[in-house]
């Protein structure tokens, strides 16, 4: 046994410094949506157990994991109600089957933490002013349509919260700043459901003229956005319109609805007046539509303004109801388009997660062309551009292994870790900064690099094999 051990290490070898620079950390924000309302994606029914939704989630953040994706878009309010732990609204009734009842553990706190250990970001995702989703369910007492009537209003089968009352837009910016302050979330993320749409002929009925609606909405985003950055600046504010601005922009655009006029939508001046960090407009058509085609959407979209636009498309759409004979190719052929167009960063958002977990006409198989190597979330050099120290990096090979460890500034929330493996270089991982080691397949060479919460990143720290 002795003898043995000595062998080990006398077969070990460190790492020292060298000149060798390896290539700059690959970008993109790679995210999933994953809707708790009508149980898209999880839980996939309501009243399951902590354990059994525990898992679920688990299974999710797995895939997203092995697929290298860095973001979830977790749903944490479809209906005024709470997918967390809440002093001001009732637990959803998504989880548990009935408003208001705990589901034993706060899935908020829950999925920050085991998303947090593979290194993907979770942006909590909010609807800001829906109340209802169908009237006929069972109410908590201390529900918004309980506690303030007088600021709701019934519309079809749904109830809405006014926005055009003060009391609306206040309450709901308290819910989510609540969520800012208590919980380690990465970003904000509200939707396309401002004002409702139209149902047929019907339009919501508040008196209110269009212009109106649009100032009170732009007033609700522009005061969320200066809200959250005062309270924590590296929490990012996202917000994902209907993709179409207008019909008949740009030329030739058509669309079944005015998200300017009917939903309140003036989204293209949030983009602008840089009200948001990220605009992630809904692009799910296929790219070949003139009419509506991903590409002339996109290229538009990219053009508005100086913050990045991340598009939503819609995996979930291939070989549906919706849009059938979709191939899984057109979803990857949307990521390539999307990395080709326009000087922003490079991103997008998977509608929805479920897809890619049943990976729907084997498109999560396709995407592990797509996603080669793990990427960084791009930074945001209009709230911060001070990068963190080097981190300080030892390693050593045995074997068929190189351990790596390091100790990177309380900055630090992540480190890419590249090696130089057969001459050539590769990000292997991105890892919490709280793992402080890692082990990959023996290199020739490797890199760290410190990222913080604002997606800077230092110099590589790089060591060669002695």
């Amino acid at each position: 046994m002795i003898f043995s051990l000595s062998c080990a290490v006398v077969s070990a070898q460190s790492y020292a410094p060298i000149n060798d620079k390896p290539p700059v950390i690959a970008r993109e924000f790679r995210g999933a949506w994953i809707a708790s309302i009508y149980n898209i994606d999880w839980p996939n029914s309501p009243g399951l157990s902590a354990s059994s939704q525990q898992a679920q989630l688990r299974t999710i953040l797995d895939k997203l994991a092995a697929l290298k994706m860095n973001a979830v878009m977790f749903q944490v309010r479809p209906q005024c109600d709470a997918v967390y732990s809440s002093s001001i609204e009732p637990w959803s009734a998504n989880l548990t089957g009935k408003m208001g009842q705990s589901p034993g553990y706060d899935p908020l706190a829950f999925c920050i933490r085991e998303a947090h250990a593979r290194g993907i970001e979770v942006h909590a995702w909010f609807n800001p002013f829906r109340a209802l989703s169908n009237n006929s369910q069972s109410i908590a007492a201390n529900h918004i349509t309980r506690k303030n009537p007088q600021i709701t209003r019934k519309y079809g089968t749904m109830t809405w919260c006014d926005p055009a009352s003060e009391q609306t837009r206040t309450h709901s910016l308290r819910v989510i700043m609540d969520v800012v302050k208590r919980y380690d979330i990465d970003g904000v993320h509200l939707d396309d459901y401002f004002y409702p749409y139209p149902s047929g002929a019907t339009r919501f009925n508040d008196g209110k003229s269009p212009a109106q609606r649009r100032a009170y909405v732009d007033g609700f985003v522009s005061n969320l956005y200066s809200s959250v950055k005062r309270q924590k600046p590296w929490v990012r504010v996202g917000i994902s319109p209907f993709g179409i601005w207008r019909p008949g922009v740009p030329a030739g655009i058509e669309a079944g609805i005015d998200s300017y006029e009917d939903l309140a939508g003036d989204s293209r001046k949030w983009l602008k007046n840089g009200w948001v960090d990220y605009l992630a407009p809904q692009l799910y058509w296929r790219i070949s539509p003139e009419k509506q085609s991903f590409t002339t959407l996109l290229s538009w979209w990219r053009q508005q303004g100086s913050r990045p636009v991340w598009p939503g498309i819609a995996t979930s759409r291939i070989n549906s109801s919706e849009d059938p004979g979709r191939p899984a190719s057109e979803i990857t052929n949307q990521i390539d388009v999307s990395r080709k167009i326009g000087n922003h960063s490079n991103g997008h958002i998977h509608w929805s997660a479920k897809s890619l977990v049943k990976n729907q006409d084997g498109i999560a198989t396709k995407l592990a062309n797509s996603y080669t190597q793990p990427a960084a979330i791009p930074p945001m050099p209009w709230v911060s551009n001070t990068s963190p120290e080097a981190p300080g990096v030892s390693a050593s090979a045995q074997g068929d292994e190189t351990t790596i460890r390091w100790q990177a500034d309380k900055s630090t929330a992540k480190v890419a870790v590249q090696a130089k493996i057969d001459g050539k270089w590769r990000t292997i991982k991105i890892t919490p900064n709280g793992a402080k080691s890692t082990i990959i397949p023996r290199a020739e060479a490797i890199a760290v690099t410190a990222l913080d919460r604002f997606g800077n990143a230092s110099a590589p720290k790089v060591l060669g094999l002695q």
